[in-house]
């Protein structure tokens, strides 16, 4: 599992490496966009910590997406999409479970 500060790093490169918005790393890294926006301003002011590192990860990345297949950026963008779907029918089940007072989710192991 991933440290607060690779999740920073990979987050940060991505975004200036482009193709990426804050909404989708929001999703994809369970940090606020507000947070991220904060980050990438650090880095773009150069007071954010690993900056060389950053610049390197995002180089990488807009090199290794030049590369990728059509195909394959289409099947990033549509996993994500659908991470937040999952995310979403979660959240409506937790909602509802929490309004009716009744278990939607099957509980594993014994019988209830």
């Amino acid at each position: 599992m991933k440290g607060r500060r690779e999740i920073r790093e990979s987050a940060v490169a991505e975004y200036v490496a482009g193709d990426v918005s804050y909404r989708e790393l929001e999703v994809r890294y369970g940090v606020s966009s507000s947070t991220l926006n904060r980050w990438v301003k650090e880095h773009e002011r150069g007071k954010g910590p690993e900056r060389e590192a950053i610049e390197r990860v995002a180089r990488g990345l807009a090199a290794g997406r030049e590369e990728l297949p059509r195909e394959v950026r289409e099947l990033q963008r549509e996993l994500g999409e659908a991470r937040l779907y999952n995310k979403l029918l979660n959240t409506m089940i937790d909602i509802a479970e929490e309004q009716m007072g009744i278990q939607i989710r099957k509980k594993r192991g014994a019988k209830q």
